[in-house]
């Protein structure tokens, strides 16, 4: 199976206080460990490193992360992303230009995206994103 994992996700997993356990994280755990095809697209990259304030824990995140393959988006999903919008506008349906981008990708790319951002869930309604489920 390939999925993008969503920044949420990784927000999620990636938080310090160990101790405090989250199902979306143990998830993510589970689908690493099993050695599923987890990629990961320039934007959410950058929205996981940006928060990062200390240069050696940006070091440390940076190459744990790349161990995830990074998926070249090159100018269909852009268009594509552009269609979703529109075509989610029309239907009164408001997204954010960087959802549509990361649901574009997962669509071109034939993945599923794990998420716990329910706009993603409106996306998925009305048109071809497949969304990562647990249950």
């Amino acid at each position: 199976m390939r999925v993008i994992v969503d920044t949420s996700i990784w927000s999620l997993a990636l938080r310090r206080q160990s101790h405090i356990q989250n199902p979306e994280a143990e998830i993510l755990k589970k689908l690493i460990q099993n050695g599923e095809d987890i990629y990961l697209i320039g934007i959410i990259l950058q929205e996981i490193l940006q928060g990062i304030r200390k240069a050696e824990d940006f070091a440390r995140l940076k190459k744990y992360l790349d161990v995830f393959p990074l998926l070249e988006i090159k100018r269909e999903p852009y268009i594509k992303a552009a269609e979703l919008k529109n075509h989610l506008s029309k239907k009164g349906i408001q997204i954010s230009t960087i959802d549509a981008l990361i649901a574009s990708a997962a669509i071109v790319n034939d993945c599923c995206l794990y998420t716990n951002d329910k706009d993603f869930d409106h996306i998925a309604k009305h048109s071809q994103l497949k969304l990562f489920r647990t249950s």
